[in-house]
């Protein structure tokens, strides 16, 4: 007995299970993309198909890689953005060309076929993330369209199966979006408090400089930093050598003048002419005198010594300990480790409006966790240089309790007056492109 030969609808049958079956073995969503607009042809007769993902055009019939710029990409994607705005998206039906703009009409009329049909693909929830658009010269039958509705789920199945992460979405509508264009807006107008990040230290409040007396080579720090010292503590000594060799001369060399003026004092009685040098060898004797007393302060000044009592705040005694030195050159700070207070470097790009008072947060990098409150007290009008190189102000603030220890350095967050959200976010950048463009 042989065999019936298969009708039309059994063949339809047969090409619509292999479609099924090409679509669940696609190992990849680009596999899976090109069977989508491509084998359903020999079972539907459509011209071209497009597959749209997230409202952007993925693959094409007969087309390997999809030009995104293309005039017929351009055409579906917008058709697609019209089936959104009417709210027809996630529907399968015929497109009316009619529903759609001029413009998109007569793309349709030269770009696709007279005839298409949008077949959704949707989530296990319901939500549409891409679809299918076919078009053909014959309008779909009834029969087609089951089919195709059919053949969506599968294929929407399967793309999750592959992506099953990915949150494909849809653009959001046109009202959506512009709530949330006036939500962002208001959002952008709240007033929120402007703050700035500065390095910052601790440093001595009023605490007396120990500069360099003389010109010359510090031979000893007996101190050392943030060690306690009293009144008269010796704290640096200078190469006193060629200071000890002058006030020795100096000192001869008085000796010399005033054994000079006294041997002419006693010959004065019996020479009028030694009598005559005696106002002249006077002179010389006090000029020695002053010579000698000079040396003899100078050898004083090569010892430094404490004039209150504190703590020797400076960094390293072996920066300096055998190095030249000029007059009035720092060399310490004693300092009472009580009274301390905040030095800022704000950059002159971070200013802000501050006004005396202003609050401000340090947070030492020994101690991040902890905060420390202090009050802005002194700014600088103009910047100076840092050791950094940069160009910053500087500001002074008081610790609201106790300060912390003297040379500690951390980073100051300080607080200006209120300002709208957008003018916070943007005021760096627009300052920048203000400066790029001269503005």
């Amino acid at each position: 007995m042989n065999a019936a030969l298969p009708g039309t609808a059994e063949r339809a049958f047969a090409l619509f299970l292999g479609l099924e079956q090409q679509a669940r073995k696609a190992a990849s969503i680009e596999q899976l993309g090109f069977s989508m607009v491509n084998d359903g042809q020999a079972l539907f007769g459509f011209r071209h198909a497009a597959l749209l993902i997230a409202g952007k055009v993925q693959a094409l019939t007969g087309i390997s890689v999809v030009e995104p710029h293309s005039p017929f990409v351009a055409f579906v994607e917008r058709a697609v953005i019209s089936l959104l705005n009417q709210g027809r998206l996630a529907e399968p039906h015929s497109i009316d060309p009619s529903t759609m703009d001029e413009s998109t009409r007569a793309d349709m009329t030269s770009l696709s076929a007279p005839y298409a049909y949008w077949l959704p693909l949707k989530s296990r929830n319901g939500e549409t993330f891409g679809g299918l658009w076919l078009a053909r010269e014959q309008p779909f039958g009834e029969a087609e369209q089951s089919l195709l509705r059919q053949l969506a789920d599968s294929y929407a199945h399967a793309w999750l199966a592959l992506q099953p992460h990915k949150p494909w979405r849809m653009r959001w509508p046109r009202r959506k979006l512009l709530f949330m264009a006036s939500a962002l807006s208001l959002i952008l107008l709240l007033p929120v408090r402007q703050s700035v990040l500065a390095p910052a230290e601790v440093v001595p409040l009023e605490g007396r400089v120990v500069a360099a007396p003389l010109d010359g080579v510090i031979e000893e720090f007996l101190v050392k930093p943030n060690q306690s010292v009293a009144a008269g503590d010796l704290l640096v000594r200078f190469e006193a050598t060629t200071l000890k060799a002058q006030a020795d001369v100096a000192e001869r060399a008085l000796g010399v003048a005033e054994a000079e003026f006294k041997a002419n004092t006693q010959r004065a009685f019996a020479d009028a002419e030694s009598g005559a040098r005696l106002d002249l060898l006077a002179a010389r004797v006090e000029q020695k005198r002053a010579e000698r007393d000079y040396a003899l302060q100078l050898l004083a000044r090569s010892e430094v010594r404490a004039d209150r009592d504190g703590i020797a705040v400076f960094a390293d005694a072996e920066r300096l300990t055998g190095k030249p030195v000029q007059t009035g050159q720092r060399l310490m700070q004693i300092a009472d480790p009580a009274r301390a207070e905040l030095r800022i470097e704000l950059a002159v790009g971070d200013a802000i409006a501050l006004q005396p008072g202003a609050e401000v947060a340090l947070f030492l990098d020994s101690d991040p966790l902890n905060r420390h409150e202090a009050r802005l007290e002194r700014s600088a009008y103009e910047a100076q240089g840092t050791a950094a190189g940069q160009l910053a102000y500087r500001l002074d603030a008081a610790f609201v309790e106790a300060p912390p220890r003297i040379g500690l350095r951390g980073t100051a967050k300080l607080f200006g007056e209120r300002a709208p959200l957008a003018y916070y976010l943007l005021r760096r950048p627009l300052a920048a492109a203000r400066q790029t463009l001269g503005l």
